[in-house]
């Protein structure tokens, strides 16, 4: 059990970790900071936090474990902010969806602690956020990706499997690069591209038309569309080397199905939508539930 979370970012992902570690006991209790005193506030309110600090570097002293819940961009003022709270005894994570800049960030910012950071990759979410949607099975049957880098104090790499494990987390771990490649591939191109759809179908003067037209099918296709604007901006700027070269795979992809559109050739066309029907019916999801992170 530790002895202190310091929680810095109470929302929906930060929140659902401290209610989660509350849940399993894992926790005597929970220190947290948002740049919103309000929502600190507002965590305290629902029980999500036991105390509101007033800055990140006080929610950080005493605490042996520290969790960024913060946007990527904002991830080295944080952890400059904290660095002299961090003892040697505390773990401290994130939950960004990107995380070779967030590693960059934290060995600018914590510097001479940068040992204790182990960075972390929890695949879940929704469509909302806030503290008020934060649960405590928000991580339950969820993958966990953990990027520890050669400095990374290894026993530090083991606490916080033991963490994620304890809150009913599936944990890989793999290297920075290839955590960045693949979520590229599987989760920022794709919105990307769902953001590029919805777009040009408003672009169009029947594009109200369309809309309401549509059925399952858009609904599907286009959920991840609502993601929030903030974030994904940021994610697409934070891993854009790797997205950019998913979008260029994408685009031949694409070239190549509109070629034989363009021929008229149904063989090969069918051929191709049957690989892709193939490969989609074989994939196995993590769970039915959330949203993409």
């Amino acid at each position: 059990m530790f002895e202190q979370l310091g929680l810095i970012g109470c929302g929906l992902m930060g929140g659902s970790f401290a209610l989660a570690l509350k849940r399993a006991k894992l926790v005597k209790r929970v220190v947290g900071y948002s740049k919103s005193p309000s929502t600190t506030e507002r965590a305290r309110q629902l029980g999500v936090i036991d105390v509101a600090a007033p800055s990140a570097l006080l929610a950080v002293s005493g605490s042996d474990l520290v969790l960024l819940a913060v946007p990527v961009v904002a991830s080295e003022a944080t952890f400059k902010a904290i660095r002299h709270g961090i003892s040697s005894d505390t773990l401290v994570m994130d939950v960004g969806s990107t995380k070779g800049d967030v590693i960059e960030a934290a060995r600018n910012g914590l510097q001479d602690q940068f040992a204790h950071f182990v960075p972390a990759h929890p695949i879940a979410g929704k469509e909302v956020s806030g503290i008020e949607h934060a649960e405590a099975s928000l991580y339950t049957g969820r993958k966990v990706v953990l990027t520890p880098v050669k400095a990374t104090l290894r026993s530090n790499v083991q606490r916080a499997s033991q963490i994620w494990s304890g809150i009913g987390a599936h944990v890989v771990t793999m290297a920075p690069e290839e955590h960045d490649g693949a979520f590229a591939a599987v989760s920022h191109l794709p919105h990307l591209l769902a953001f590029a759809y919805i777009n040009a179908l408003i672009a169009q003067p029947q594009g109200d038309q369309f809309l309401r037209l549509a059925g399952p099918g858009f609904r599907d296709f286009s959920r991840i569309a609502a993601g929030d604007p903030v974030m994904w901006r940021d994610v697409l700027l934070a891993n854009r080397e790797q997205v950019l070269l998913q979008s260029q795979a994408f685009r031949k992809a694409l070239l190549d199905l509109e070629a034989l559109m363009t021929a008229v050739d149904a063989q090969a066309l069918e051929h191709s939508i049957a690989a892709a029907s193939k490969a989609r019916t074989a994939w196995q999801p993590n769970t039915d539930a959330p949203q993409d992170s």
